[in-house]
């Protein structure tokens, strides 16, 4: 039998292949995506690779707990083999400096979240049309609260609310809300008004372009004033010691006044730690909450 006949042949030929007039032809026109694997979790055609960055390194995992454990530790033998003398120990006995530590975290938590609470809400109100004129006079009156010297705003308060740690939650809080409420409104005014007409265009409410639309784009400058403010409050809640809250700021002006410096430096050490500690965390989560269709266009 001839190639080009019998008429069962042609279903016998590889898949692709065709004859006419007696000259087999192969047709390899085919789309690229037939030989493509399917694209997976976290794969997308605007990467290089089809396939989106990992967010989180190990080095960025690692690094920096690695470092401040490496600190800590050297601090800690430094300070078993220091001399204590009765005042450095009676400043770090009964648990004080876990005491101490605690509150400091306390007060770092709670400010933030009042801040957190007033700014965010603040920051989308003041990029609405109806009080789109109130935002530089907000913008101005937080200027005013971070311009104020900490330490001076912590005085006014405590003549004004007495001694305690309301008096310093309140001064944090004053003095961390421009960074979070800047950077909302900034976040919210840089999105193109072209998506949000598109959004509006396919019938979504005003609620759903805000839910959906413009607080996911304006996210990552959001969380960038989270982590500023946090960083803020470990260091101001150092000085809520001057006002009777409590915190790691006690160790530090009981080393000064007392001039022991193992007291000074233990306090100091943990404060730095903490900060760096936060700032961390705060960085991961940044990292994680930022949208993956911002990762594709970048």
């Amino acid at each position: 039998m001839s190639p080009g006949g019998g008429p069962g042949f042609e279903s016998r030929r590889p898949e692709g292949e065709h004859e006419v007039k007696g000259a087999v032809f192969r047709d390899d026109a085919r789309a690229p995506e037939a030989d493509a694997p399917p694209l997976g979790a976290g794969e997308g055609p605007g990467v290089p690779g089809g396939r989106l960055p990992r967010r989180l390194t190990w080095q960025r995992v690692v690094l920096l707990p690695a470092a401040l454990a490496l600190v800590l530790l050297a601090t800690w033998l430094w300070f078993e083999s220091a001399e204590l003398d009765s005042i450095a120990q009676n400043a770090l006995a009964d648990g004080n400096v876990w005491l101490r530590f605690k509150q400091h975290v306390e007060l770092t938590l709670i400010s933030t979240f009042f801040v957190l609470l007033i700014a965010i809400p603040l920051g989308i109100l003041l990029t609405r049309p109806a009080l789109r004129r109130a935002a530089p006079v907000a913008t101005t009156l937080a200027n005013i609260g971070q311009a104020t010297p900490a330490i001076g705003l912590l005085a006014l308060l405590v003549i004004w609310l007495g001694i305690g740690m309301r008096a310093a939650l309140i001064g944090m809080v004053i003095y961390a809300v421009l960074p979070v409420l800047s950077n909302t409104v900034a976040g919210l005014r840089a999105n193109d008004p072209t998506l949000l007409e598109a959004a509006r265009g396919i019938g979504m409410s005003r609620a759903g372009v805000l839910t959906k639309v413009e607080l996911p784009l304006a996210v990552p400058l959001i969380l960038a004033g989270v982590r500023t403010a946090l960083v803020l409050n470990v260091g101001t809640a150092t000085l809520a010691a001057f006002g009777g809250g409590g915190g790691l700021g006690d160790l530090i002006t009981t080393g000064i006044t007392t001039q022991r410096m193992p007291v000074l430096v233990l306090g100091s050490v943990l404060t730095v730690a903490l900060a760096l500690f936060v700032d961390w965390l705060a960085s991961l989560v940044e990292v994680l909450l930022r949208p993956r269709g911002l990762e594709v266009g970048a």
